[in-house]
């Protein structure tokens, strides 16, 4: 399967990256090692949009709150970097697309 993350990379050329009790979108409570991701550094932090792909080598799911009706599903990832962005892929580049 193949999943997207966008979060807080503190180094984008790392051979690893770890991200803990992070939100997940389009089914990514199904998420699962081996799985192929997308890392997108967070442009509201400062990120440049895709920086890498890489593999899951861990996936833990974090248990909901109790007494909170609606939230998102929430995991701790672990991923081994297989390739670096050849180019910058953020909003302006995607804005293109829009239509």
């Amino acid at each position: 399967m193949l999943f997207a993350i966008k979060a807080q990379v503190s180094d984008p050329s790392a051979e690893t990256f770890a991200f803990s009790a992070q939100k997940t979108m389009y089914g990514g409570k199904h998420i699962a090692k081996g799985d192929t991701i997308f890392v997108f550094a967070s442009e509201n932090e400062g990120g440049l949009g895709l920086i890498a792909s890489g593999g899951l080598t861990s996936a833990k799911a974090i248990a909901k709150k109790r007494g909170i009706v609606r939230q998102t599903p929430r995991v701790s990832i672990t991923i081994r970097r297989t390739a670096l962005a050849k180019r910058s892929l953020g909003r302006s580049e995607l804005k293109l697309f829009s239509e």
